[in-house]
């Protein structure tokens, strides 16, 4: 089904978490199944898991509770003097104990993926199963020419004075796949327009540090791996090979699809993850 009519978005939410404030957006749902909980990429925020709640137009990823937060310093999150995955994942698992959730399938996006691996290997014991989008392991390779390099040609234009807005109309163009409705590509563009600079430069920064590539084997629980054909940033090649490495796990590759693989392809996607859900114990 193409979504071609505006759905209006939940409204965003903000939990009084010992460390600060987290922003999220949450389903209708008052199931008692295990819950799902939502982290974007960077360019991203809540509204980048809308159709994964649900809507007049998508099913959503079942009668469950969903919920999609901000990463700090993102919408109302409040931002961290320092910034790194573990004290990331520690704010996920903290927005988790004032929502009083102890156990939650955790769907990560791009940087969303690798913080939920950091959580599964930090806390393990709260993560049911991981659903990896568009993730990798590492970031990049041993070779920090590539770092320097992917830094350097995002961070180059803000300070050059370019806006996020700006910014947002040429990045989502080059990640997203040719085939996303008009609607999704909307979304994604106003999301990145509204990052917050000084944010954005921190996420960035700590994006390129990560690198679990060694501790995979930790990662014992289900995973449902998601890649789309289009993508470039998380190639196919690499998550198969993550695939492969993991202890329980499964790998689909969504055609005609780029980065953004939940909101170019939502009902596959959401299909996709319905099935893993209901397929662990």
């Amino acid at each position: 089904m193409t979504l071609t009519t505006k759905a209006k978005l939940l409204p965003r939410q903000i939990a009084i978490c010992h460390s600060g404030t987290i922003s999220y957006r949450e389903s209708e749902s008052t199931a008692t199944a295990m819950p799902v909980v939502c982290l974007h990429g960077i360019g991203g925020d809540d509204t980048s898991f809308a159709d994964q709640m649900g809507s007049p137009f998508v099913e959503g990823l079942g009668d469950r509770r969903v919920i999609a937060w901000n990463i700090p310093g993102y919408a109302q999150s409040s931002p961290m003097e320092n910034m790194d995955f573990a004290s990331l994942a520690a704010r996920v698992t903290e927005l988790m104990d004032t929502l009083k959730i102890k156990e939650a399938y955790l769907v990560g996006q791009s940087i969303g993926g690798m913080i939920a691996q950091e959580i599964a290997i930090q806390t393990p014991d709260r993560v049911a199963g991981l659903g990896l989008i568009a993730t990798v392991p590492a970031f990049g390779g041993p070779d920090e020419t590539f770092k320097t390099k992917f830094l350097k040609a995002r961070l180059d234009p803000l300070n050059a004075g370019t806006k996020m807005a700006e910014l947002a109309q040429e990045a989502i163009s080059e990640i997203m796949g040719p085939h996303a409705s008009p609607r999704a590509r909307k979304m994604a563009v106003d999301a990145m327009a509204l990052i917050d600079p000084v944010a954005y430069r921190q996420v960035l920064n700590c994006l390129v540090t990560f690198n679990r590539r060694a501790d995979q084997h930790l990662l014992t629980m289900p995973c449902c791996l998601i890649a789309g054909d289009l993508d470039e940033n998380s190639p196919v090649r690499v998550m198969n090979k993550m695939a492969e490495r993991l202890p329980n796990a499964i790998f689909h590759i969504v055609k005609n699809a780029g980065h953004l693989v939940n909101n170019e392809q939502p009902e596959l996607v959401n299909a996709l993850l319905r099935d893993f859900f209901d397929q662990v114990i």
